[in-house]
């Protein structure tokens, strides 16, 4: 088990509970519908990236090796940089400050980061010989 990758989870996945709630609401009355919309994307993929990180982490005491933590790793970054962005979209969309719009540009960057992730421990899996 990687210890790390567990509590990350953890407190990866009770700050999405934290921000789903948030957004569905304290945001409703702020921000516009496609805003929202933004937002709940956020809070789904960091969600659901809460679980392959934890995978990892239970995975690489079955199987340790590097391409287990470099999934877990990727799997972190990604949520912070494509989750991250939205989260940062939404709250400069209600606060009209519309000079932040380059951030749609990095979140991108973030989903090759999450598809990596999981080709990463989809690879390392399957060449495992355990």
């Amino acid at each position: 088990m990687h210890k790390g990758f567990i509590m990350t989870a953890a407190f990866l996945g009770a700050l999405a509970v934290l921000l789903g709630a948030f957004g569905a609401h304290g945001l409703k009355n702020y921000a516009s519908p496609a805003a929202l919309n933004t937002y709940e994307t956020a809070v789904k993929y960091q969600f659901y990236h809460v679980f392959a990180l934890a995978l990892s982490g239970i995975l690489y005491s079955y199987i340790p090796e590097t391409g287990i933590l470099t999934a877990g790793k990727l799997f972190i970054a990604g949520m912070a940089v494509f989750s991250g962005s939205l989260y940062l979209l939404t709250f400069f969309s209600i606060v009209e400050l519309n000079q932040f719009k380059w951030l749609g540009a990095i979140t991108p960057i973030g989903g090759l980061l999450l598809v990596s992730g999981w080709l990463f421990l989809a690879f390392t899996v399957f060449r495992f010989k355990g």
